[in-house]
């Protein structure tokens, strides 16, 4: 399969989904909009994976390649490409469908439990999910749950935590793909983000909780869904 991915700042790489992209079967490629705005040509991608970030979709007088992000994913979306998007990635896929991004009533980060939608304990794509379910937060935008889109998962601070559009675009807006190494380089490069509030944690909480195995396991469980 041929993957290709958006990231959009040095600290927020693929994590687990790294070495699962990389098997013998799969050629993977990258653009890093931090560093080259080349985009690739969208009939050779099959799988497109869209990373978080610390600017908004909104932001696109500060970050002009926004735009073009943008207009791929649509591109991608219209022509029935896999498209996975986190956080931001998924908050670019929402806007891209027509749905409202906005400031979040909270920040939410840290390790904070989300639970599978009716609809979400009943679809196939996640029927090795637990109900409930430990998983790491960056985030203090949201979004409205785009027309057409099956509503998978909530929590308490964030209603739109995951959705399915069709069979083939995934928005979570949790990190699964989260290591050790990249949640420190997130507490290094963002931990101006840690304003009090009740669904953010300390750098101490954060760290002090493990939950990174189960996460990722999942995440590769899902990507496979894909395959």
């Amino acid at each position: 399969m041929n993957i290709h991915y958006f990231q959009h700042v040095p600290f927020e790489g693929l994590g687990c989904i790294e070495p699962w992209a990389k098997q013998k079967q799969n050629k993977l490629s990258a653009t890093r909009f931090y560093e080259d705005h080349k985009l690739p040509f969208i009939d050779i991608c099959e799988m497109l994976i869209i990373m978080g970030g610390p600017m908004g979709v909104y932001d696109e007088d500060q970050y002009q390649w926004l735009t073009q992000e943008k207009k791929f994913i649509e591109k991608a979306i219209t022509k029935g490409k896999i498209v996975i998007g986190i956080c931001l990635g998924a908050q670019l896929i929402a806007d891209v469908l027509g749905a409202k991004v906005y400031k979040n009533r909270e920040k939410e980060i840290g390790w904070m439990p989300i639970e599978l939608t009716p609809e979400g304990r009943k679809h196939q794509l996640l029927k090795f999910f637990p109900d409930t379910l430990h998983v790491f937060h960056w985030h203090g935008d949201t979004f409205d749950l785009p027309a057409g889109a099956l509503h998978l998962a909530r929590s308490k601070a964030t209603e739109h935590q995951a959705f399915l559009y069709g069979n083939n675009v995934l928005g979570l807006q949790f990190h699964l793909e989260c290591t050790a190494e990249s949640i420190s380089s997130l507490l290094q490069h963002c931990k101006h983000d840690l304003t009090e509030g009740p669904f953010v944690q300390s750098p101490e909480q954060i760290l002090s909780e493990d939950h990174i195995y189960i996460n990722n396991k999942l995440m590769i469980k899902l990507l496979d869904c894909f395959k």
